[in-house]
């Protein structure tokens, strides 16, 4: 008979596992409580307008390629990515304007348009840059490291040594930089794993390798279709697939998982995998007496990440500055991440990231309209920030921001939808709205996250962006193939 897994949610990192699993005989369910599968990234279409709420950036194809391949398919036979270059317009508050490109020499001309000296540091950056990466992927993103074998062992401890977990990643790149563009352009990155650049190691100073160098992607179709091509090989590999569902509780006996609980019925299985939010999937759906290491106190003590809040416009104008994605930065960039993380403060001038995929597939909008996806980063859940009351003020304040910097006209749109961390929250269970789990913000949530064995339950595993690798898009979708084939692999041996 097949041994049975039951895969809690289907994201990136549930259905990544989901495939890697039935590609080795396994008999796997997907239940997901949304009506989509997705996750955080879920399509909307009204009025002709066609928008992807969630995950925008796409990098690291090779983290969706491998989904594929290792299944014995071809990616281009189910969703199909572009590259894009420029890779992002970054607008800067006196009207400085980079485009962010795998041209070094285009980028030093536009970088010392403001400072010739940074722009003389531009290479040595960059190749530190990959070095980092090399490193990142080599001795970290391609292993689970459960075992203190994998964690505790010289040559980990020369890989962590080489990537300096003690310098944060904005004294990094003043050791490089001087301007305030340039530290803000590159410090952003921190951003993506839901932290600050003030305070996140410098080991995500490989982000700009990773955009700049091995590129940013557009999906023919819009981002979801990255989602519908994953759904669509599980299902041809015999995943069964459940949305609407709701895990109540992860069944647990002896010490041993043995199913789940849901608003259907008992379900069985002899593994379980969460693709959720850790902290919130041991705090909802496993008892406490069953989690010694996993206490409501020991939750409370993790950091989660920033969150977002998203306006979803479909206006018909265009706009000349806009490309495919563009950010406006404030003047001032380290204000943002005290309001977000001390005061738990939606940002007074904050940074505004727009994802228009319409300029590079014009029929994502009617004709001569434009499909804008508004994304302000936003702090996590607490009582210092009542969305019920604040989401509309702030929304206005955003549209005010952009009507400043010329993307007007908003107010006037076809679609208008916002979307806050309260109802991120209601729709993913992430834990207190955050997007990426918990932050990076110190060395030990960057490099000691909660492990994707759970310690424990027996038989219960984690993916998604609080366990490790790590979060963000690709990295999430890692983590699945990871656990994925060690699952197989030690079920293969029993």
């Amino acid at each position: 008979m097949k041994r049975s897994i039951i895969i809690i949610g289907a994201g990136f990192g549930g259905l990544s596992c989901a495939i890697r699993l039935a590609s080795q005989g396994m008999q796997v369910t997907v239940l997901e409580r949304q009506q989509q599968a997705g996750g955080k990234l879920q399509q909307i279409e009204k009025n002709g307008y066609h928008f992807d709420r969630g995950p925008s950036t796409i990098t690291m194809p090779s983290s969706f390629r491998s989904v594929f391949e290792h299944a014995g398919v071809e990616m281009e036979d189910y969703v199909r990515l572009y590259e894009l270059e420029p890779r992002t317009r970054n607008i800067f508050a006196d009207g400085t304007v980079v485009d962010l490109s795998r041209d070094r020499q285009w980028m030093k001309e536009q970088i010392a348009v403001y400072s010739p000296e940074d722009a003389l540091q531009y290479d040595a950056f960059m190749n530190e840059s990959a070095a980092l990466y090399a490193e990142a992927n080599q001795h970290f993103l391609g292993k689970l490291l459960i075992s203190p074998k994998e964690k505790y062992n010289l040559q980990m401890l020369r890989s962590l040594l080489r990537v300096r977990p003690m310098v944060k990643l904005d004294t990094l790149l003043r050791s490089y930089f001087k301007h305030p563009h340039t530290l803000a352009m590159i410090g952003r990155y921190a951003t993506y794993v839901g932290s600050s650049p003030y305070q996140a190691p410098s080991i995500f100073a490989m982000m700009g390798h990773v955009e700049a160098d091995v590129g940013i992607y557009g999906v023919e179709g819009g981002t979801y279709q990255l989602i519908a091509g994953m759904v669509k090989l599980a299902q041809e590999k015999d995943v069964q697939i459940v949305t609407g569902t709701q895990v109540r509780q992860i069944v647990v006996r002896n010490g041993q998982v043995v199913g789940v609980d849901t608003d259907q019925g008992f379900r069985e299985a002899d593994q379980v995998v969460a693709n959720g939010d850790v902290l919130s999937v041991n705090r909802l759906l496993v008892e406490p007496k069953y989690r010694k290491q996993m206490t409501d106190a020991r939750i409370a003590k993790y950091e989660p990440s920033i969150s977002g809040f998203v306006t979803l416009a479909g206006v018909r104008r265009q706009y000349d500055a806009l490309l495919h994605h563009t950010v406006f930065f404030p003047e001032q960039y380290e204000p943002e991440f005290k309001d977000i993380f001390r005061d738990r403060q939606m940002p007074t001038d904050p940074t505004i990231y727009i994802c228009y995929s319409g300029y590079s597939e014009a029929s994502r909008a009617p004709v001569g309209a434009s499909n804008l996806f508004i994304l302000v980063n936003a702090p996590y859940l607490s009582d210092a920030w009542n969305w019920d009351e604040q989401m509309d003020r702030y929304g206005e304040f955003v549209l005010d921001q952009l009507e400043a910097r010329g993307i007007t006209g908003l107010r006037q749109s076809d679609v208008l939808i916002r979307y806050t961390p309260k109802q991120i929250e209601q729709d993913t269970l992430a834990h207190k709205g955050s997007i990426y789990g918990i932050s990076s913000n110190s060395v030990k949530q960057t490099f000691a996250r909660p492990g994707n064995r759970s310690k424990d339950v027996r038989g219960l595993w984690y993916v998604g962006g609080t366990t490790h690798p790590g979060g963000g898009t690709p990295i999430v979708t890692l983590s699945g193939q990871l656990v994925g084939e060690q699952i197989a692999s030690e079920m293969s041996v029993r």
